[in-house]
């Protein structure tokens, strides 16, 4: 049988599964946490249940925990997902949010998925709230408008760098290869030695390729496999 490459899971995450995903990578909600889960799926959804569902909460977390650890996004990923399953709210967000961190190249692509018209994150109020507050200087003549004091950044909201690669596996593995699907697959196989390529693949979004030459990579460091 063929191969044929995944590029986002089968369903959604239910919103209890969600936050425990949030929190796995290092937001701080007040909730148990899910043990590495996939960074990009949790960034995406978290985007999805902010911008359409007005979540503040969870975007004003996800911007901060962007503007920490971007460095550390696999920017092919996460472009493959909001190009092809983001709504246009969600695609304006990314594209902002892309503007705002306009130094790493590797989210150029994500950038030109701009809207023509600027989209405001609250459906209502906006126009009320940015004459009265001014714009968030983050997004100021972004393809989103949002007043100054809706999106609360704190950076004791997120966990740092160094704290969040003690937990996350895949994300200290990012940290030493960096961010591409050789360090989630690397990591895939730490978890579990004894997945096919085809299995790391599914489980990574990698392309087979990939997968085998990192399977085959690991088995030679591992000679008891």
């Amino acid at each position: 049988m063929s191969f044929s490459r995944a590029i986002a899971p089968k369903t959604g995450p239910g919103h209890d599964e969600l936050t425990a995903a949030m929190v796995g990578i290092g937001m701080r909600f007040a909730a148990s946490g899910a043990v590495s889960p996939n960074i990009e799926d949790t960034l995406f959804f978290a985007s999805k249940e902010g911008m359409d569902r007005d979540d503040l909460r969870s975007l004003a977390l996800l911007v901060t925990w962007f503007g920490v650890h971007s460095a550390w996004v696999n920017a092919d990923r996460l472009t493959r997902l909001v190009k092809t399953r983001g709504s246009a709210r969600v695609q304006a967000f990314w594209s902002a949010l892309a503007g705002w961190q306009f130094k790493d190249r590797r989210f150029a692509r994500l950038m030109a998925l701009a809207t023509k018209e600027r989209i405001s994150v609250l459906s209502s109020a906006s126009t009320f709230l940015v004459k009265r507050h001014g714009e968030d200087p983050r997004f100021e003549g972004s393809p989103i408008r949002v007043a100054a004091n809706v999106l609360r950044d704190r950076i004791e909201d997120v966990l740092s760098p160094a704290e969040l690669a003690c937990i996350h596996r895949a994300y200290r593995n990012r940290v030493q290869m960096g961010p591409g699907y050789r360090a989630d697959a690397w990591a895939a196989l730490e978890e579990n030695p004894r997945l096919t390529a085809s299995e790391v693949a599914r489980r990574t979004y990698a392309s087979f390729a990939t997968a085998w030459q990192v399977r085959r990579e690991f088995v030679i460091v591992n000679e008891r496999l």
